[in-house]
């Protein structure tokens, strides 16, 4: 899957990156639909102790997928995201009609 990933007044992390896509890959091994995904990582100071925002929009056949989580760390901010995206594609996958 191609993942292009985004850091808002962020510094590019290659660990991140890793991380992330690793847990991508895991989607896409489950649902090979999966066309694209589109990451976004930025921190929200305000929100003490969390403020670690991260957000995935993963393209495919149908509406772009969503989501969004805010946790303590990016990893976990990450892995909550990929959580939710996981309950998403399993939805559409029930709602998808083979011909």
């Amino acid at each position: 899957m191609d993942a292009r990933f985004q850091y808002v007044k962020l510094e590019r992390s290659e660990s991140l990156e890793e991380f992330t896509q690793k847990k991508l890959d895991k989607l896409e091994t489950k649902y090979d639909w999966i066309i694209s995904a589109e990451v976004h990582f930025k921190r929200h100071e305000p929100e003490e102790p969390k403020g670690y925002i991260c957000n995935i929009s993963l393209s495919g056949p149908g509406p772009i997928i969503f989501a969004e989580s805010n946790e303590e760390s990016y990893e976990a901010a990450a892995a909550e995201t990929v959580r939710d995206l996981e309950k998403q594609l399993s939805k559409r996958k029930g709602q998808m009609k083979s011909y």
